[in-house]
C-alpha cells in the first residue's frame, strides 16, 4: 500500500512515499526547481519519487496533507477582521494565492497529475508531532512540538503510545516562539523563513545584555508557556513583523536588509534571544515530560532546528532521552501527515526507529559519467580502498573536498551525501570555506562529522547526534584542537556518524583517522549562499567549477580543480562581488 505525504504552499515544499508504512522516498521541491525553499506544488519531487518506486499516482491508496487549510484560512479572514482596516494591504496581497493554490489541492492532483483519489488533511501540529514519534521508534513518548503557526496552534505537547497520538495542550497565535525569533531575524536584518538559522550562529558572538528588553515583547510563566505582546508586532494584520514599539524597546531601529553593519549590538541582541528561547524551550519539554511523566521526548516544528536549544534541553531539564526529527520544519510534516494517516487512522503495524535519512534522489555511476563527459571534465575512477585513501589525504592536506555519494538527505542538513569537506583542525580551514566556497558571512560555523564511538573524547555529550541537531561543549582535553568547527563560545553542533548508518562516510573518517590519528572532520552542505544543496551530478559540477573547492569525489570519480577545463559561466565569487 502506497500513501504519499505533501507539504506545500508556505515554504519548503515537500513529499513522503509509504510503502507499506516505511518511508522510501522523501525530498523538497527545491532539489528540482533550484529555488530555495519553493513553496509552489511539489509536482517534480512527486513525479520523481513515482519514477523511483517504479508506479504511477494510480498506485497511491491515499494523500495526506499536513495540515487543514480551511481552518488555516478561517484564522486569517478572523485576524484580518479583528484588525480591520490595518490588514487591508496584507489582505490584498495574500487572497489571491489562497483561491488559486492553497484551497485547491485537489483541482492541482488531478490536473498535474490525474489524481481523483481520496485525500486527508491532517492538523499542522499533528503532523509535526507524528513525524517525531512515528520516526523515533519508540512505543511511548512525549511529544512537544514548537514553530511560528499552523492553523491556530503555535507550540502543542501530548503522548504518543503505540499507534495513538494525542495532543493535549497548546499555545495559539498570535502567541508564537518562532514568530518572535522570526521578528529578530528581520530586525537583525535576516531574510525571515530563511535565515533564523543565522541568527543562531550569530548569537555566540554576543553577551545577553537584552534579556530583560526581550522580555517586555513576551512574558513567560514558569511552566514556559507564555504570551507576546502584542503592541509591538504588526505580523497578525501588516507585511511588516513588528512596529517603532518593537525597536524603541529594544534601543536601535532595525538593521537594514542584509546591508547594514553588524554591530557589537546586534551580536548582544542576537545572544540575548537565544537565552530566551532556551528559557522556553527547557521550561516546555520539563513541563511536558514532569506531566506525562515519560521521560523521552520526541520533538519537531521549526524551532526544534534550534539545536543550541536542544542541546540545553538535554542538560538542563527533565528529559533523559531526546528524539529531535531530522527535518523538523515544515517539509518534514509531509511524512509525518503520511504516518499519521498510516499509524493513527488506519491502526497500521510500526517498524521502529527511522534509521535511513537518505531518502531523496540519487544517482548511478553511469549517469554521473555520463554528466561528467558531457562537460569534458577529467577524473579519475578509483575503487573503493583508493577513493577513501586519496580523499582522506586531500582533507589532510589542508585541501577543500567536495563529497557527492548515494541519495540526498532528508532535511536541511547535509550529512554526508551532499557534502564540502575539510580538515576541522586546520584553523584557516573555517575562513577558507565560508570566503572561498560558501560565499557568506564569516561568523557561520561549520559541524564536525565525528566516529560515533569517539564522541565523547571530542564533545561533553553522552548520547549519539546523528542529524545535527544537538549542540554541546568541545572537550578541553579533546585528542587534537578542532579550531575550525570550534565556536567562539568554545560549543559544536554535531554529527556523530555510526557505520549502521553510512558505511562509506564512516569508512572515509576512519581512513582519516587512520591517517593522521584525528577522528573528526568539517562537514557542510555542498551549496553556495542563496541557492539549495545541490541535487544532480549537473548540480554538482557546476558547484565544483563555480566555487574554489580544490577536489571532489562524485561517486567512485576523483576530481581535481587544476585539471578541468574552464567553464564559460559567470564564477559563483564573481556572482557574489567576491572576485
Amino acid at each position: 500500500m502506497y500513501i504519499l505525504g505533501l507539504s506545500c504552499f508556505y515554504h519548503d515544499s515537500s513529499i513522503c512515499l509509504l510503502k507499506d508504512g516505511v518511508p522510501i522516498a522523501a525530498t523538497n521541491e527545491q532539489s528540482f526547481t533550484r529555488k530555495k525553499h519553493d513553496s509552489s506544488f511539489p509536482v517534480n519531487a512527486i513525479r520523481w519519487a513515482l519514477e523511483f518506486a517504479g508506479i504511477t499516482m494510480s498506485d497511491i491508496e491515499l494523500v495526506a496533507f499536513y495540515d487543514k487549510p480551511m481552518v488555516k484560512f478561517e484564522r486569517i479572514l478572523k485576524s484580518h477582521i479583528a484588525t480591520f482596516p490595518k490588514s487591508f494591504p496584507q489582505f490584498v496581497k495574500g487572497m489571491p494565492n489562497w483561491f488559486a493554490t492553497k484551497l485547491r489541492l485537489d483541482k492541482l492532483l488531478a490536473r498535474e497529475l490525474d489524481y481523483t483519489g481520496p485525500i486527508m488533511y491532517g492538523r499542522h501540529h499533528l503532523s509535526h508531532a507524528a513525524s517525531a514519534f512515528y520516526a523515533s521508534g519508540w512505543q511511548e513518548a512525549a511529544v512537544l512540538t514548537v514553530d511560528g503557526v499552523g492553523e491556530w496552534s503555535t507550540a502543542t505537547w501530548g503522548v504518543g503510545q503505540g499507534n495513538r497520538l494525542d495532543l493535549k495542550g497548546e499555545i495559539r497565535f498570535p502567541h508564537s516562539l518562532g514568530l518572535l525569533y522570526s521578528a529578530f531575524t528581520y530586525y537583525l536584518g535576516f531574510k525571515v523563513n530563511s535565515a533564523e538559522y543565522k541568527v543562531m550562529g550569530l548569537a555566540p558572538y554576543g553577551a545577553p545584555n537584552h534579556v530583560d528588553q526581550i522580555k517586555e515583547l513576551i512574558h513567560i510563566k514558569e511552566d514556559g508557556t507564555f504570551r507576546l505582546d502584542m503592541r509591538h508586532f504588526t505580523f497578525d494584520h501588516g507585511l511588516k513583523m513588528f512596529n517603532t514599539r518593537f525597536e524603541e524597546v529594544m534601543g536601535q531601529p532595525a538593521r537594514p536588509y542584509e546591508t547594514g553593519e553588524l554591530t557589537q549590538f546586534h551580536k548582544d541582541v542576537a545572544r540575548s534571544l537565544q537565552e530566551v528561547v532556551n528559557e522556553v524551550m527547557v521550561a516546555l519539554a520539563s513541563r511536558v515530560v514532569e506531566e506525562t511523566g515519560i521521560p523521552r521526548l520526541c520533538m519537531a516544528g521549526g524551532v526544534a532546528l534550534n539545536c543550541v536549544a536542544n542541546g540545553h534541553i538535554i542538560r538542563e531539564s527533565a528529559v533523559e532521552e531526546l528524539y529531535v526529527q531530522p527535518n523538523a520544519g515544515d517539509g518534514g510534516g509531509a511524512m509525518g501527515a503520511a504516518m499519521w494517516a498510516w499509524h493513527h487512522v488506519l491502526d497500521k503495524p510500526r517498524h521502529g526507529r527511522m534509521e535511513n535519512v537518505y531518502l531523496g534522489p540519487g544517482y548511478s555511476i553511469d549517469e554521473i559519467q555520463e554528466t561528467l563527459d558531457s562537460f569534458g571534465a577529467v577524473y579519475t575512477r578509483l575503487e573503493r580502498p583508493a577513493l577513501l585513501r586519496q580523499t582522506a589525504e586531500l582533507i589532510d592536506q589542508a585541501m577543500v573536498v567536495g563529497w557527492y555519494q548515494g541519495r540526498m538527505e532528508w532535511g536541511p542538513r547535509a550529512l554526508g551525501h551532499r557534502s564540502i569537506l575539510g580538515d576541522a583542525r586546520n584553523l584557516e580551514m573555517r575562513d577558507i570555506i565560508n570566503r572561498k566556497i560558501k560565499f557568506r558571512e564569516g561568523f557561520r560555523p561549520f559541524a564536525p562529522s565525528v566516529l560515533e564511538e569517539h564522541i565523547g573524547k571530542y564533545f561533553q555529550i553522552d548520547r549519539p547526534s546523528p542529524y545535527m541537531l544537538l549542540v554541546a561543549p568541545v572537550r578541553d582535553d579533546a585528542p587534537q584542537q578542532l579550531p575550525s568547527t570550534t565556536h567562539v563560545d568554545g560549543s559544536a553542533r554535531i554529527q556523530s556518524i555510526s557505520r549502521s548508518q553510512d558505511e562509506l562516510y564512516y569508512d572515509l573518517i576512519d581512513t582519516f583517522r587512520e591517517l593522521t590519528g584525528c577522528s573528526v572532520i568539517i562537514n557542510t552542505s555542498m551549496n553556495v549562499r542563496g541557492e539549495p544543496i545541490v541535487n544532480t551530478p549537473e548540480d554538482c559540477y557546476r558547484c565544483f567549477m563555480r566555487t574554489n573547492m580544490d577536489a571532489i569525489a562524485m561517486g567512485p570519480f576523483l576530481l581535481h580543480k587544476d585539471k578541468q577545463p574552464q567553464m564559460e559561466q559567470e564564477s559563483a565569487a564573481a556572482r557574489f562581488g567576491l572576485d
